[in-house]
């Protein structure tokens, strides 16, 4: 059973969501040969604020 963990800085529309899921699972299965019924995928969504990339916070105002 294939277990996919998305982490994204900000949020995701569900369409957006919906689309991500879609595409990532017939990949995994065309290229892992795995059940598209048996993938999971969870989407984590991280406030910008709570996200730092190079030392400094996505969030950080100016």
């Amino acid at each position: 059973m294939p277990y996919i963990h998305i982490r994204v800085a900000g949020a995701l529309n569900t369409d957006q969501k919906a689309q991500i899921a879609e595409e990532i699972t017939d990949t995994f299965a065309r290229v892992a040969n795995k059940s598209k019924s048996y993938t999971y995928i969870t989407f984590e969504e991280v406030p910008h604020e709570n996200w730092a990339i190079g030392g400094e916070l996505l969030g950080k105002k100016e």
